[in-house]
């Protein structure tokens, strides 16, 4: 399957989902799962949630087909319906019915790290998904050089205000806006709110101010520098800054990451030797926003280093960081979740050229 094949089918579903009803989801969430499934198997499974006869079932499977989001092989009783894409990386998922369903009652879920995926951790933007986020792509430095003194001042604070806000928010951190302006700016910590939460968002500040300093150290990284970027966003938190030596549990998911300290470092550092190799900033960028949450090197702020360098890459790049000022963080939590369980990226890339495209039409104007 090619590129380009994946692309027109991805946009294909975009334009037809809104027809599909929640049972012919739940279907092409079973196919996208599997590695190809008989008839009779995939009705065995939709009866455990929907009573299904197999003209309906039939019915169902061809409507799927003629969308163009499942493919078939083989004949007559042997026939296989499969995913579309040779990638599971880029295979299409209903969110919304794959979260119908408790952690526990989800079927073929991953529940340990998959090493495989490092043979598919290429090509995962499209081509003219990277043609158009290059053209909403401003260059920042051009940008902020041109900018007023005050008001790059300005822009800078209000950025930073709203990145911590957000990423703090989706760590469970309960300030408002308002309040973690007020923080922020003020030095004010909320009434009635825990020293910790303040803590959470004066960190995320120290970090970008750190990475915005240092924007060259991340053009190619290194774990000492995300160990340090863990260091900033953890200080006075009570969380270990080394790599962990023990397991930990993810709230929500039946994944459970490495518990190898040795393994865990190799893997690391095989993840940021796929990162620094990868040519295009924008994957680059994608891949730290997963990779680095799904392995959690770390006793606890993985999805925050995750986040954090993002913006690292994409400044060392010259690209516009992201706030994730607009992003819904349940949706963030359950596509990284979606991830974990089944290897697809692509609510997480989504949610990724969303943010880029907001940051670029929010910030330094």
């Amino acid at each position: 399957m090619s590129i380009l094949t994946d692309r027109l089918n991805m946009i294909q579903l975009e334009h037809m989902n809104e027809t599909i009803i929640p049972r012919q989801s739940y279907i092409l969430n079973l196919i996208n799962q599997s590695a190809g499934l008989l008839r009779g198997e995939i009705q065995g499974k939709v009866e455990k949630l929907y009573p299904i006869s197999k003209p309906t079932l039939i019915r169902d499977l061809n409507i799927l087909l003629k969308a163009g989001l499942i493919k078939t092989t083989g004949k007559a009783k042997a026939i296989h319906y499969l995913p579309v894409s040779d990638n599971p990386l880029l295979r299409y998922f209903n969110l919304e019915q794959y979260f119908n369903l408790d952690p526990d009652r989800r079927a073929d879920v991953k529940q340990s790290f998959d090493f495989n995926i490092f043979g598919k951790l290429h090509n995962l933007i499209f081509r003219d998904e990277l043609k158009d986020l290059r053209q909403s792509s401003f260059s920042f430095g051009e940008k902020t050089r041109h900018l007023a003194q005050d008001i790059l001042k300005r822009e800078l604070e209000r950025f930073v205000i709203e990145l911590a806000w957000k990423s703090s928010k989706i760590e469970g951190n309960t300030y408002t806006l308002l309040e973690t302006e007020s923080l922020i700016k003020e030095h004010e910590e909320a009434k009635g709110k825990s020293k910790g939460e303040a803590i959470m968002i004066l960190n995320h500040k120290d970090a970008f101010e750190t990475i915005l300093k240092n924007k060259k150290d991340f053009k190619t990284i290194s774990v000492a520098a995300i160990n340090q970027l863990h260091n900033i966003l953890v200080k006075d938190l009570a969380i270990s800054t080394d790599i962990r030596k023990h397991a930990v549990g993810i709230t929500g998911t039946v994944y459970k990451p490495l518990d190898n300290e040795f393994q865990i470092k190799e893997t690391f550092e095989k993840i940021i030797t796929v990162i620094n190799k990868t040519k295009n900033p924008f994957e680059k960028a994608l891949i730290a926003h997963f990779m680095v949450p799904y392995l959690q090197p770390y006793s606890d702020g993985n999805k925050r280093v995750g986040r954090m360098l993002t913006s690292a890459i994409l400044l060392a790049w010259d690209l516009c960081p992201l706030s994730y000022r607009s992003v819904d963080e349940d949706e963030f939590k359950k596509a990284l979740i979606l991830f974990y369980e089944q290897l697809s990226i692509v609510h997480i890339k989504r949610l990724f050229i969303e943010q880029i495209k907001f940051a670029n039409e929010t910030y330094f104007k």
